[in-house]
């Protein structure tokens, strides 16, 4: 099916200063609960490259404070519907098993606009559609979600606006301004770029699209639990920055036992700290995973986070570096920063069945070939042999020195005696012969 012709909205068409009426949001009514399962103690998780053992007691403390019986914003019955309109529009991303890591990997970076983040921005598209919906949107963005809203902008025939900040990677915001949204620069982090695109909805009547505290987005990232269900996994390793992918990945998967992991950043771990009780926020430090330097983690997300998460690993800013090399290199995956991550911290999480949400792709070329010609990865370590295998390889040598039978001792005489063969110039072998 060929794609609708899109609406490129110019920065004239919708100036901070037009004056249109605000519009609230239409209301919907969320009365499905989802499952409150307390999450169990880990032994891996909290400061970078060490053990927080108090992180499951803080996560549980958290989850005690409110109400657990209360239903959350967004449950599993929002995933299946969200599943049901995506499907026509979005594939399934392949699941890849990476030997060298003993992790399989969820390839989001091989989805459209290289990111799971179209997935939100596309069903709560849909979703409003169904509502009667009709209003332009407006989304604050490092890079993954504008390109995601403003490809589904374009599949919609939905006027789209994007604020990113300026030091937002150039490759993202070209992917954005190709599909033909108008992009706005704003501010030097995410946190700055979605007061303004805040301010500018509340100014001219926009939709604002949070690119993480929205139960139509997290119910659409939720469907990339659904597909992970297949694998039946025992741990599910997923990147955080607000939190929406892992919001609706848990949803999604914690009613089968399975184990819900997040992974932050040193010094860039919001959810961390907000799940922790700490109150006061940080600015996030400069980051290779620009995906998930936000200030403040959603509050939608935080409360189904508190409920269904069972550990969280914080990842030194090298571990991910080399993780995002070893990808390149020994499993020729291309990475972002931030869909590396799920993987860096998986070193440090037991599974007998790991899968890893490679949540991008969309890193500067300039930034991976800095990387490639910097990183010398370790060598990885060498498999070991099962006990039929290292039993057949010892017999091998001694099968390998044995004395040439008769029939081989002829064999090799009359090779020897063949005339060599050599190409000529048409390509074709010809036989020549000594005198």
């Amino acid at each position: 099916m060929e794609p609708d012709v899109g609406v490129a909205l110019s920065h004239e068409a919708y100036a901070p200063d037009a004056e249109t009426p605000v519009r609230a949001e239409a209301e919907r009514p969320r009365p499905r609960a989802a499952t409150s399962a307390r999450p169990r103690a880990s032994a891996r998780g909290g400061e970078a490259g060490g053990v927080d053992s108090g992180f499951a007691a803080a996560i549980a403390a958290f989850a005690a404070h409110g109400d657990a019986d209360a239903p959350l914003a967004v449950g599993a019955g929002d995933i299946l519907a969200a599943q049901a309109r995506l499907r026509r529009f979005l594939p399934v991303t392949p699941l890849h098993y990476a030997e060298r890591f003993g992790c399989w990997l969820k390839l989001e970076n091989l989805q459209r606009t290289g990111s799971y983040k179209v997935r939100g921005a596309l069903n709560a598209l849909l979703a409003a559609q169904e509502r009667g919906d009709r209003r332009p949107v407006i989304a604050a963005s490092a890079g993954n979600h504008a390109q995601g809203l403003a490809w589904a902008a374009y599949r919609l025939n939905v006027p789209a606006i994007a604020v990113m900040p300026h030091g937002a990677p150039q490759t993202k915001i070209a992917g954005v301004a190709h599909w033909g949204a108008t992009v706005r620069l704003h501010g030097n982090t995410f946190d700055e770029a979605r007061a303004f695109a805040m301010e500018l909805a509340e100014r001219n009547g926009y939709r604002f699209l949070s690119a993480f505290d929205d139960p139509d987005v997290i119910a659409g990232q939720g469907t990339v639990g659904m597909e992970i269900a297949s694998l039946a996994p025992d741990v599910v390793l997923v990147p955080i920055g607000g939190g929406g992918l892992a919001a609706g990945v848990a949803l999604a998967l914690k009613s089968q036992g399975v184990r819900i992991v997040g992974a932050q950043v040193e010094h860039v771990d919001a959810m961390h700290r907000a799940l922790r009780g700490e109150a006061d926020s940080i600015d996030p430090v400069a980051t290779l995973a620009d995906g998930v330097r936000v200030k403040q983690a959603g509050l939608l997300t935080r409360e189904v986070l508190g409920r269904l998460l069972d550990d969280l690993v914080i990842v030194r800013e090298a571990e991910l570096r080399e993780t995002l090399v070893r990808l390149a290199l020994e499993e020729h995956v291309i990475a972002e920063g931030a869909g590396a991550l799920a993987l860096a911290a998986g070193r440090r999480v037991a599974g007998k069945r790991k899968c890893a949400v490679v949540s991008g792709g969309n890193i500067d070329a300039t930034v991976l070939a800095g990387l490639l010609s910097d990183i010398r990865p370790r060598a990885p370590r060498k498999p070991r042999r099962r006990g039929q295998d290292a039993a057949a390889a010892s017999v091998l040598p001694a099968a390998t020195t044995a004395a040439p039978t008769p029939s081989a001792r002829t064999a090799s005489a009359s090779m020897s005696a063949a005339a060599p063969l050599v190409a000529n110039t048409n390509g074709v072998a010809k036989e020549t012969r000594s005198r």
